[in-house]
């Protein structure tokens, strides 16, 4: 099976790595065409994945065509802002093969999420998400991770998970599509807010309470598009929340952490070396959708005013807890 990955970042390299390692011919594509020549050359991906040693059976480049010619699955891991250019770009390409969409976020000016986007563009396909406490870092050198597949089509969610699944990275099929996704960016919101309550040295307490009301609003702006309850209290809800809120390797963890130390945004850029917290531009379409429609996020609504309009960080969280 010839498996196409469409994005040479963290996720796409380790899911690259990850199924070459299972024997699969894998195609990775990277925008950069001098970064695709440093994977083939180095067999790394210094910049994204350091230290993690591509196998033979993944072949990186840059071009679509090639990567995607005579493959039978499709995964789309590129950020948000860039899939839906992408996946036209893909398009003419197409020949009916599965598409596993694991990118978490929405599309910024409408605020859709990634499998709609991919839907809007391309019509009816077999398309899974993939989602849940995921960390790159760790799935990459086989730390024990569990996380979710969800498809409509039951057979396509089967398909994707028997594909992805090893002894060490353990997936959950699920039906919920809208509620995983939905999770899945939101919680980037949160991870953010207690990036902040760590860099003000705030303690455990305070960030335990911004992360229950993150996990309320996850709850809520899902439910307003049909999402499952249980969805937001499994792996790709809860899970991902309490990873992304905790972890190390989250950058919106550590882009909130940067704000407390008074660095702007375009400084935390730079020093993120081209990777991207998409938390940010989640937290943008989040709150102007909730005020369209009179959703009460009061977390994102904190965290938009500390982005977007310069609002005093310490002020921002003391509101915050009052309404915990």
């Amino acid at each position: 099976m010839k498996i196409a990955v469409i994005g040479a970042g963290s996720w796409g390299t380790c899911l690259a790595v990850l199924l070459g390692e299972k024997g699969f011919d894998v195609r990775l594509w990277a925008r950069r065409e001098e970064l695709a020549k440093e994977i083939g050359t180095e067999k790394e991906n210094a910049q994204y994945l350091p230290g993690i040693k591509i196998p033979s059976k993944v072949i990186a480049g840059h071009s679509l065509k090639e990567s995607i010619e005579n493959s039978e699955v499709i995964i789309t891991a590129v950020p948000s802002e860039f899939l839906r250019n992408t996946v036209r770009e893909i398009k003419p390409l197409f020949n009916s093969q599965i598409i596993v969409s694991a990118t978490k976020g929405l599309e910024h000016h409408t605020c859709m999420r990634m499998s709609q986007v991919i839907e809007e563009e391309f019509g009816k396909v077999k398309l899974a998400v993939l989602s849940g406490p995921n960390h790159a870092e760790e799935v990459s050198i086989k730390m024990p991770t569990a996380s979710v597949v969800a498809s409509s089509d039951r057979k396509v969610s089967k398909i994707a998970a028997e594909l992805l699944a090893t002894p060490t990275f353990k997936l959950y099929q699920l039906k919920d599509v809208t509620g995983v996704e939905t999770c899945g960016a939101l919680k980037n919101i949160s991870a953010i807010a207690t990036g902040v309550v760590d860099g003000l040295s705030f303690g455990d307490n305070a960030k335990a309470s911004i992360m229950t009301l993150g996990l309320m609003e996850m709850n809520n702006f899902g439910r307003h598009f049909g999402a499952k309850r249980g969805t937001a209290y499994g792996l790709a809800g809860v899970g991902d929340l309490i990873a992304t809120c905790m972890s190390i390797h989250s950058r919106n963890r550590f882009l909130g952490q940067q704000l407390a130390k008074g660095k702007s945004i375009d400084e935390i850029k730079k020093e993120m070396r081209g990777m991207i917290a998409e938390g940010v531009p989640t937290t943008k379409a989040v709150y102007e959708y909730s005020k369209q429609h009179k959703i009460e996020m009061p977390l994102t609504q904190q965290a938009y005013e500390v982005l977007f309009e310069n609002k005093d960080l310490k002020k921002a969280i003391t509101d915050l807890l009052r309404l915990v």
